[in-house]
């Protein structure tokens, strides 16, 4: 009995130690936890204090001349007064904005390259490309929508249509004589849209820029070109093309006068966002403070009369948060137009 009594109380003693070690062990992991958090979190914050130190680059997934490029350079402008650094724009265009928003997918997650681009490249591809090279989702970190830049329908100056009406009667009289441009996700889904609504056997040609794209309608080479109003306005407001309609539900108050293409294509409603991201992993510090200089930038008088002009319409998120769910919202929302247009992906 003695020897019995003696081995239970060692076993008792033993066990005491143990289960204190492992409280202490679970306690000292924990703190040096909370102390690994707070060392990164001042570090990020630091980060923040001294961001940017060097010039900053925002890349547009666009040929220079495009839209987004127009807008791009009066925000950046804007921008590098506020940060007191330069904001390079660096046009990185081709294969329907992928180039640009692969090349940032892959930056370095520390600010200092960004991604001005719009509903092609992060609401469109996903439903247009067939093994897509990055994530819309998971391979940016949002920092905020810039806002809208409408799209137009327009035709040769010297087109006899002077409705959008007469020039769906004159496709329908000419079959798969007609043709329209598409240098980007809007204007494919626009025009196959309407095309198929409307029951037109016209043909799609692809181009590579906005630009590119109004040189040959001008010059006769095809008929028919949904295109921004940054691209467009100042081809539009000298003449050299005809608006025959808006691609918005509502009348545009920088086109008085031009009927939505709804008024003749019932149900059909279409916008192009535009905003900017980072890479995946930009420092939450960083990323809210651009969100924060940006909504400085785009409240400016200056700032918004420079993008009137361009028919564009500022309307900036509060925060990423908010601008991540838009994303995701749009995302969806394209993905529902595509399929109703009947496109494939390629």
């Amino acid at each position: 009995m003695i020897e019995i009594q003696k081995m239970a109380g060692a076993s008792t003693s033993e066990a005491v130690p143990k289960s204190i070690y492992k409280r202490r062990r679970f306690m000292t992991i924990i703190s040096q936890a909370f102390t690994l958090a707070a060392g990164l979190l001042a570090a990020s914050v630091a980060l923040s204090q001294n961001y940017p130190s060097a010039p900053v680059t925002l890349v547009v997934p666009f040929a220079a001349g495009s839209g987004t490029d127009a807008v791009a350079r009066i925000v950046a402008r804007k921008l590098s007064e506020r940060l007191k650094q330069t904001v390079l724009v660096d046009n990185k265009a081709g294969a329907n904005a992928q180039i640009g928003a692969l090349f940032v997918a892959k930056a370095k997650p520390d600010g200092y390259t960004l991604l001005m681009t719009t509903n092609t490249s992060h609401s469109a591809n996903p439903s247009l490309v067939l093994n897509l090279k990055y994530d819309p989702i998971k391979d940016f970190t949002p920092i905020t929508r810039v806002g809208e830049l409408p799209f137009v329908l327009v035709v040769n100056k010297n087109d006899p249509a002077k409705t959008l009406k007469e020039w769906i009667d004159l496709a329908k009289l000419n079959p798969g004589k007609f043709s329209y441009a598409t240098p980007n996700s809007t204007s494919l889904v626009a025009s196959e849209t309407i095309k198929r609504i409307a029951g037109l056997d016209v043909v799609g040609i692809p181009y590579k820029s906005s630009p590119q794209a109004l040189t040959d309608l001008i010059g006769g080479s095809i008929q028919m070109y949904v295109v921004d109003t940054g691209s467009g306005m100042g081809m539009i407001k000298s003449g050299g093309v005809r608006v025959l309609g808006v691609t918005t539900k509502e009348p545009l108050s920088s086109m008085p006068g031009i009927p939505p293409i709804a008024k003749v294509v019932p149900g059909f409603d279409l916008t192009s966002w535009n905003g900017i991201f980072g890479p995946a992993g930009t420092p939450k510090p960083i990323a809210d403070k651009l969100n924060t200089e940006l909504q400085e930038v785009l409240g400016d008088k200056e700032v918004q009369k420079a993008l009137s002009l361009l028919g564009f319409e500022t309307w900036p998120t509060k925060t990423p948060e908010e601008f991540a769910k838009y994303v995701a919202d749009q995302l969806a929302q394209w993905g529902t137009l595509i399929k109703q247009a009947g496109i494939s992906p390629e």
